[in-house]
């Protein structure tokens, strides 16, 4: 009798430090000089990066060779929070408005995101210094936000303070799911046995 072949999959945690691509390599000639994934750690073959996060953003990012998991976590099904340093002191307006919906450009097309959970946050967070230094208090006040969204556009968070006046000077994923960044340095890598997000 023949048994079926039980596929295995491996699964990684990373914190994706500023100014790094999402990827692991590029054939393109204006990447030639970025930074990969692939010199933070020798992932195995066929492993991916599960959504992204663009060059100037940090935090979490999972990786896996598990496509089921993959096309979960990028549905809307997961929630994606994020901690913001937006340039000026926010307004009780600007985050009602981004709590409701706002109106940002995917691909040439305008689109209204989804109502979201946002907050200030009290005091900064507790987050390792970022290697681009963001620019200092004498340029006037930031203020701190945590953003949850379900969804995941091009870019959105940024685009999303940004149609409220606010535009995003430090983006941090800290939490997919029910897995947390918490104290991971930029670059550390962590493998999983098994990667639960709910």
């Amino acid at each position: 009798m023949e048994t079926s072949k039980v596929e295995t999959h491996v699964y990684y945690m990373l914190h994706k430090p500023f100014g790094y691509l999402s990827q692991f390599m590029s054939n393109a000639k204006h990447e030639r000089n970025k930074k990969f994934l692939g010199e933070l750690y020798e992932f195995p073959e066929g492993v991916m990066p599960v959504g992204r996060l663009d060059k100037n953003s940090e935090g979490l990012l999972l990786l896996t060779t598990d496509g089921f998991l993959s096309n979960k976590i990028n549905s809307s099904q997961v929630e994606k929070e994020y901690y913001v340093q937006v340039d000026g002191a926010i307004t009780a307006s600007a985050i009602a408005a981004l709590q409701m919906s706002v109106n940002i450009g995917f691909k040439g097309i305008k689109y209204d995101t989804k109502p979201c959970k946002v907050f200030q946050l009290e005091a900064s967070p507790n987050l390792p210094e970022r290697s681009k230094k963001i620019r200092d208090a004498r340029h006037g006040p930031t203020s701190w936000l945590s953003i949850t969204i379900n969804e995941g556009k091009f870019r959105q968070v940024r685009k999303m303070t940004s149609a409220v006046g606010f535009p995003t000077l430090r983006l941090v994923r800290v939490r997919i799911g029910t897995i947390h960044l918490n104290r991971m340095a930029p670059g550390e890598v962590i493998k999983l046995d098994i990667l639960k997000v709910d």
